[in-house]
């Protein structure tokens, strides 16, 4: 089983994309562990803000037909297939790390990880001991490292609660 960590984002219809995102991958994989959510503003583009978490889970899927699985959801939950980098978003589903898995073709681990609060705060709250395999560095650290005045984040409150998860 693979040791996996998925950043999970929506600036549109947010809470309920959120849950319904939640809900389809639980019901791929099962167990789920969940960060906080944190809002955030759009990078890249000018847009509505995100909210942000991440998912721990594991699964014996490969790299490929997980990411495959990631999209499909993405698309059962209103993402174009052809949908641009910059631009709002019903459900984003980017593997951030698999294992200690690195290979740059596929992005692994993630760039985004140490360059956006908004992945690398959750991802520290869920494993803060956990060292980046490229940089060998605990997610704590990193975090504890990031400028404060880099990017803006907010946990959400009241907190996005997935009632339906168990049911």
């Amino acid at each position: 089983m693979a040791h996996i960590f998925i950043g999970v984002g929506s600036s549109i219809n947010r809470r309920e994309n959120i849950r319904l995102g939640i809900q389809a991958l639980q019901q791929a994989f099962g167990e789920l562990r969940l960060s906080k959510v944190y809002e955030s503003e759009a990078v890249g583009f000018k847009g509505s803000h995100f909210y942000n978490l991440v998912v721990e889970l594991s699964s014996h899927l490969s790299i490929e037909q997980l990411i495959k699985q990631l999209k499909a959801i993405e698309i059962q939950l209103g993402r174009p297939l052809k949908a641009l980098k910059y631009a709002p978003r019903t459900l984003d589903l980017d593997l951030l790390l698999y294992d200690d898995v690195i290979d740059n073709s596929r992005d692994l681990p993630r760039a985004e990880i140490t360059l956006n609060a908004f992945v690398l705060k959750p991802l520290a709250e869920l494993a803060p001991t956990l060292l980046h395999p490229v940089l060998q560095l605990s997610y704590h650290t990193l975090w504890s490292q990031y400028p404060a005045d880099k990017q803006k984040l907010w946990k959400v409150d009241p907190p996005v609660i997935i009632e339906s998860l168990s049911s």
